[in-house]
């Protein structure tokens, strides 16, 4: 399994994140990379900047796959052929609900767990995460669960939370502090630009990501 979580951020912050996703392919032929935005409506200039993005590494063929619109099974197998999918950022609940709905959740689990390098930034990193709590705080930072979703289990792809466009002040960190009380597992709270990629067993991260564990705070790679 090869996931990479991304705080948020733009291509220039995120450069030494992509480089290593892209360092996670082991063959040597052109990677495909699969986009799927958390909301397939007004998702054209961030589909954009993802192809400016990773062209400006050398990768040209870039699918997209608009999860809450209808689309064929010859799309959906073409999307299981990509090197790397990639989850988009926005509202979690929305992209968690259309995710359920169009049947992709379970595939994109299956194909990560058989070695399909999954990536996700903000919300889309959320989404591999056991459940996805964390994007329901804290009150003056979170997403409005409009969708009224009930059922907050997503992927389960790892044992930890995550927590993206972490600002390292007291109002975040007392919600976090609060959050991992009640919570068996660390959540991991990573700025725009930093994230952290897991690779079997292996977890590794990238830039200063403090982490809460019942009630306490720590930094990793201070």
């Amino acid at each position: 399994m090869k996931l990479v979580f991304y705080g948020g951020g733009d291509a220039e912050e995120n450069r030494t994140l992509d480089s290593k996703l892209l360092s996670l392919i082991k063959n040597q032929k052109e990677p495909i990379i699969t986009f799927i935005p958390a909301c397939g409506h007004d998702s054209d200039e961030y589909f954009n900047d993802i192809v400016d993005q990773y062209s400006s590494l050398g990768v040209s063929r870039i699918l997209r796959l608009n999860i809450d619109q209808p689309f064929s099974e010859f799309m959906k197998d073409s999307i299981f052929l990509s090197d790397i999918i990639h989850l988009g950022g926005g509202n979690t609940y929305y992209f968690l609900k259309h995710l359920k709905k169009s049947g992709m959740m379970q595939g994109l689990k299956d194909w990560a767990l058989k070695g399909g390098i999954l990536c996700g930034l903000s919300a889309g990193a959320i989404i591999m995460t056991p459940r996805i709590d964390t994007a329901g705080f804290p009150e003056f930072d979170k997403d409005d669960n409009e969708e009224n979703i009930k059922n907050l289990n997503s992927m389960k792809l790892v044992n930890f939370d995550f927590f993206p466009h972490y600002r390292n002040s007291k109002r975040y960190d007392e919600a976090l502090r609060k959050y991992s009380l009640g919570n068996s597992a660390p959540v991991y709270a990573c700025p725009d630009g930093v994230g952290i990629i897991v690779e079997g067993e292996e977890v590794r991260f990238v830039g200063k990501v403090a982490c809460f564990y019942e009630g306490k705070k720590h930094f990793i790679n201070k």
